[in-house]
């Protein structure tokens, strides 16, 4: 579960840090904010020892829950 977290952690810093790089949307600021607190979430180094009481599962289905909104944030405000 950690490597799942590591490897998480890491595609979403640099997903987030390469969309800040280019802001080729509207929407990619909020994307890559959203992106870059993803990789705070996988990250096992930084939650090491369950600080606020948030498991390993619990913060890995969060940032998937945080992928699977990506789409959300990139439809057009009607």
């Amino acid at each position: 579960m950690a490597l799942i977290g590591w490897f998480l952690s890491f595609v979403g810093l640099f997903a987030g840090l390469a969309l800040r790089q280019d802001m080729p949307t509207g929407g990619s600021a909020s994307l890559s904010i959203l992106l870059i607190g993803f990789a705070i979430l996988a990250c096992p180094m930084v939650w090491r020892g369950k600080p606020f009481g948030i498991s390993r599962g619990q913060r890995i289905v969060a940032a998937l829950i945080l992928i699977c909104a990506v789409p959300l944030v990139l439809l057009p405000a009607a």
